[in-house]
């Protein structure tokens, strides 16, 4: 199966022209995972900056029944944002999406950003506003917070803070139809629905494109030590864990 002209046609109609791209030279780093494991084709890179051009991508790929491949970072490390081999999907990324939709405010605990922002560079703003955002990777200069999500990421601190389901008090999405999700809050309880956010979270972007989010922030740590066990086995440190948690809180 290949993409018909007259669907990428369809595409370039609904946005302007830096928002898409069929130069190869520009696709090709979009089509293979990092490693060289997973390496696939699609003739048309879309890009858009905004939601609601996000929205529009969406509904032509519906209406046209036409594949979308959403990419953020391309860290993953099982090619599920990688495009098949057939050349028959399209790729949307979401890296130009990249604003600060809510700063934090003087004493307020949460920061709205859009899906293309990085994980490195939510960390960096949280650190000079004196908070912490606890989420860290291996990748994190280059992993997005869109793609954190879709994949409910864990990282290094995953036992302390949670993963990233834990760190979402609001999301926003474009659902299959094209439709708007506005789900951004600030609230760190909210009963008056369904949780969605949680079902779009670690979704892999089967059930909608997360777009934007509001984060959970923590009180920057002033104060940091580090421990060295020795341990004989596995069972010793499942053991050792509830030990090491005592002294310190859970957050």
């Amino acid at each position: 199966m290949t993409i018909r002209p007259d669907d990428m046609a369809a595409f370039k109609a609904v946005l302007d022209d830096k928002s898409w791209s069929t130069n190869a030279d520009e696709i090709a780093p979009h089509l293979v995972e990092w490693r060289d494991r997973y390496q696939g084709r699609s003739p048309l890179l879309l890009k858009p900056d905004n939601t609601e051009a996000v929205a529009r991508i969406v509904r032509v790929a519906n209406d046209r029944h036409v594949p979308l491949v959403v990419q953020g970072g391309n860290t993953g490390l099982v090619g599920g944002g990688v495009p098949d081999a057939g050349g028959g999907e399209v790729l949307l990324s979401l890296k130009r999406m990249a604003a600060v939709r809510d700063d934090v405010s003087g004493d307020g605990f949460s920061l709205g950003v859009e899906a293309g922002v990085t994980l490195q560079a939510v960390q960096e703003m949280a650190k000079a506003r004196d908070r912490l955002f606890p989420l860290s990777l291996a990748s994190e200069g280059t992993a997005t917070i869109g793609g954190a999500i879709s994949t409910n990421a864990g990282g290094v601190h995953v036992l302390k803070y949670g993963t990233m389901r834990s760190l979402i008090l609001g999301l926003e999405a474009v659902l299959p139809t094209g439709e708007i999700y506005h789900g951004l809050t600030r609230l760190h309880k909210d009963n008056t629905g369904y949780d969605l956010k949680s079902l779009l979270c670690g979704a892999e972007g089967t059930l909608g494109v997360v777009t934007a989010a509001t984060l959970k922030l923590y009180p920057a740590l002033h104060r940091h030590a580090v421990a060295f066990a020795g341990l004989k086995d596995v069972a010793d440190a499942w053991h050792c864990w509830p030990i090491c948690r005592w002294p310190v809180g859970t957050g």
